[in-house]
């Protein structure tokens, strides 16, 4: 049977992995293989795949690929709009494979509570990216990329090593996220709005009818 620390280990390693897909779900990938790889992590079988070095080279592919497309506005949302029917689904099942084979409840369980973590991740770096988008300037862009990066490793690293810690900081996300959905949908509707009023122009007038 196993202990508090096994489960509490196994369900960061579980909820980590879908926090960190909806951020960038190919450095989520590269992170996790490497680590099995090097002898760092012991997957569990049903995510043993991703030690294999094909595997790791296409997920060090599409990072790169990610990293470029990620820092150059406008094409960055593009790419988030694009990857919602991707890491929603893939950190559900990154979820539910770090959970092992227990009981196939749990792991459904986990598939329910990974894909949401991963859908709600993603929605909040995707509104974020789209506000941050209205600035003409590229460097909040790169600084944003650079710090989600980061951000994965840093998150991938701290379920492993201090899953409590992680587990704790993961539910003070969950709630700021949650705070902080509704606002920043109102603030990208009122931009919409706004570039409807300064582009939309006035309608024409209609002709006049010269024939009494």
């Amino acid at each position: 049977m196993e202990t508090l620390d096994q489960i509490t280990q196994t369900l960061a390693l579980s909820m980590g992995a879908a926090w960190a897909s909806g951020l960038n779900l190919y450095a989520t990938l590269l992170a996790l293989g490497i680590l099995a790889q090097t002898g760092n992590l012991q997957l569990p079988p049903d995510l043993q795949i991703l030690a294999n070095p094909l595997v790791i080279g296409a997920a060090g592919f599409m990072y790169l690929v990610e990293f470029v497309a990620d820092k150059t506005p406008g094409v960055d949302t593009g790419w988030d709009s694009l990857h919602t029917f991707i890491r929603i689904p893939a950190g559900a099942m990154l979820a539910a494979g770090a959970i092992g084979d227990l009981n196939p409840a749990v792991e459904l369980a986990a598939a329910i509570v990974g894909g949401g973590i991963a859908a709600g991740t993603h929605a909040t770096k995707m509104s974020t990216r789209m506000l941050i988008n209205t600035s003409p300037e590229p460097f909040s862009n790169w600084t944003a990329s650079v710090t989600e990066d980061v951000a994965v490793f840093a998150g991938i690293w701290a379920s492993l090593h201090h899953p409590w810690l992680f587990l704790g900081v993961l539910l003070i996300f969950i709630l700021l996220m949650i705070w902080l959905l509704p606002r920043l949908w109102a603030a990208i509707r009122g931009v919409f709005a706004w570039l409807g009023r300064r582009f939309g122009g006035t309608p024409a007038p209609p002709p006049r009818d010269n024939t009494g």
